[in-house]
């Protein structure tokens, strides 16, 4: 059963304004951009060793990465654990009473797929659970 920290990802207002400070002052790699339409934010993936770092542009103010800015500033946005199965995932937890944000993997930044718990059963960390498609 594969655990290990897969990324971290902070929230900003500009992937073009902050990008400079990760890449060019801390010298991490910058492995490529996407947007992800279904959460209506743009990432950008650094590589920091083997964790990636995203970086989370809002594309519309009603988006989830938005409404944190707002409320709360740019900023580490959440923590995400690499899992064997999503799915299974979800079960085990919802069995534990853990709440969650997804009841159902959806899908992510790099193909892979993804579910949120709920910070009210996590001390107050938005956790990621992140199944990464199988290399070939």
């Amino acid at each position: 059963m594969t655990r290990q920290l897969d990324h971290l990802a902070i929230a900003v207002r500009s992937i073009e304004a902050s990008l400079p400070l990760y890449r060019d002052v801390l010298g991490l790699e910058l492995h490529g951009h996407e947007e992800v339409a279904e959460q209506r934010v743009k990432v950008a993936v650094l590589r920091a060793g083997d964790t990636r770092i995203e970086l989370l542009e809002p594309t519309s103010a009603d988006s989830p990465v938005a409404k944190f800015i707002e409320k709360r500033g740019e900023g580490l946005h959440h923590l995400a654990v690499r899992v064997d199965e999503v799915g299974a995932e979800l079960n085990r937890l919802a069995s534990q009473q853990i709440p969650l944000i997804d009841k159902q993997p959806r899908q992510g930044a790099e193909g892979a797929r993804i579910a949120f718990l709920h910070p009210k059963g996590t001390g107050g960390v938005l956790i990621e659970l992140v199944e990464r498609p199988a290399e070939t």
